[in-house]
């Protein structure tokens, strides 16, 4: 039996993407991964960078992409791929590499779905590292805990344009910080969001060990200035910096 997953357009009509690169971002950057992504999200970051997989005309949202009369909007229609977990998993299991990660979007907003599918991977390629890129908002559940070998947990902070009402839920973030395979990835443009990360993690306990700093931007010239004026503190503070390497690699493009 299969079940219905929502996926992202892919560069290819009608088709869902799913691409074979190297993973840009966190503790396994510049590793070989299949990536899935999902669409649908329940946040509406302003300097979101894959806008296309829940900005739909006719929306409220406001992206930083927005020109007078031509806001930064999709069609639902052409960017959402309804399909089923049997097909993405024999897409996915056409490429080669050592793990898959399951992005978004906001994959957890089809957890069980997301689970159906990683059965079927793992069907296929029991030894396989599954990774799952979340804005840890929504607890991923019993069901799926022991089918993921990584969380990466990115908490949005307020130059997100989301209140943190809605985008820190701490009963979920202290949840993921009992899974000892969680990194918490923070997107940052200065040193205060790092003092605003630091005060977060005492809050609420995250292990400062798995705190990854990760520079806010979709071109090479920004990052790099941002990583120059993060890497002081972070090396001072204790904490671990990561880039965004398919950025500097191939662009901001889609399927990379």
């Amino acid at each position: 039996m299969s079940t219905v997953i929502h996926m992202a357009a892919g560069e290819e009509p009608g088709e869902p993407e799913i691409f074979c690169s190297i993973q840009g971002e966190g503790i396994t950057a510049g590793e070989r991964r299949i990536f899935l992504r999902l669409s649908g999200c329940n946040l509406a970051c302003s300097w979101c960078d894959t806008a296309y997989t829940w900005n739909w005309q006719g929306t409220p949202f406001r992206h930083e992409r927005d020109r007078p009369g031509a806001p930064h909007k999709f069609s639902r229609r052409k960017e959402v791929i309804k399909t089923t977990t049997d097909e993405v998993a024999r897409k996915a299991l056409a490429y080669s590499a050592p793990g898959f990660v399951i992005t978004g979007g906001e994959p957890l907003l089809q957890r069980l779905a997301v689970a159906d599918l990683i059965r079927k991977l793992r069907a296929a390629r029991p030894d396989a590292f599954v990774e799952i890129e979340t804005n840890g908002t929504i607890d991923p559940g019993s069901t799926l805990w022991p089918l993921v070998d990584q969380f990466n947990v990115s908490p949005k902070l307020a130059h997100s344009g989301m209140p943190a009402s809605k985008a820190l839920k701490p009963s979920v973030l202290r949840a993921f910080n009992t899974f000892k395979n969680a990194w918490f990835k923070f997107v940052a443009r200065n040193g205060a969001d790092i003092t605003a990360i630091e005060a977060l993690a005492a809050r609420l306990g995250l292990d400062r060990k798995r705190l990854l700093v990760m520079p806010e931007g979709t071109d090479s010239k920004l990052l790099q200035a941002r990583l120059d004026q993060l890497r002081p503190i972070c090396q001072a503070r204790g904490l671990i910096l990561s880039d965004r390497l398919h950025i500097h690699a191939f662009g901001n493009r889609r399927g990379i």
